[in-house]
């Protein structure tokens, strides 16, 4: 099996469908950082070690539903096939499983009132850097909804994906009895 098709040669590329567009286009750069994202995802479970194997299954889980993301940013509004994966990529019931989760590593994770600098183990500085990703990735989305109708629970949980990440990068942290580094001069900005 070949895995070049030259198609992509002039700088253009198909959708899923039969859609060809440029490969600087919005819809490209939106699902094109959720692939980014979702490969600095597979970094990050390779570093998780023993004490946050618990955390894998997540991970792999956030893998599948960015590939369900993907697949419906890749897909035109106006096809027949975004019928399908507009109704079923993402829904409420995943954002509602990433808002318990990141309820269970907030309070497992010592109270802040202030901003902190990513950082401490090398597991909780990989999840920092998918929430920056992510909020690249949600950037770009917000960015192409304006031109084009996509799944509205795409972006809600892109906006939730980014809170798991700053939660679990604390829960890393706090597993590692290593204690975050509060930003110097930073105003208290979370409140109780």
């Amino acid at each position: 099996m070949k895995i070049y098709t030259r198609h992509g040669d002039k700088g253009n590329t198909q959708l899923i469908g039969s859609s060809m567009v440029s490969k600087d286009d919005n819809r490209v750069e939106a699902y094109g950082t959720v692939d980014e994202l979702n490969s600095w995802i597979g970094y990050t479970r390779s570093v998780l070690g023993s004490q946050l194997a618990t955390m894998d299954s997540e991970l792999e889980e956030i893998q599948q539903l960015l590939f369900d993301i993907g697949r419906d940013l890749a897909t035109l509004s106006d096809d027949k096939k975004h019928d399908y994966f507009f109704t079923d990529a993402i829904c409420k019931k995943q954002t509602q499983w990433l808002e318990d989760t990141i309820d269970r590593y907030v309070e497992a994770a010592p109270a802040i009132d202030r901003f902190i600098l990513p950082g401490g183990t090398s597991q909780s500085a990989a999840l920092h850097v998918a929430r920056t990703v992510t909020r690249r990735a949600e950037r770009q989305i917000v960015t192409l909804q304006k031109q084009s109708e996509i799944n509205p629970n795409t972006l809600v949980f892109i906006n939730r994906l980014s809170d798991y990440f700053f939660a679990a990068a604390r829960f890393a942290n706090h597993t590692a009895g290593i204690q975050d580094v509060t930003y110097r001069n930073g105003n208290p900005v979370f409140k109780k």
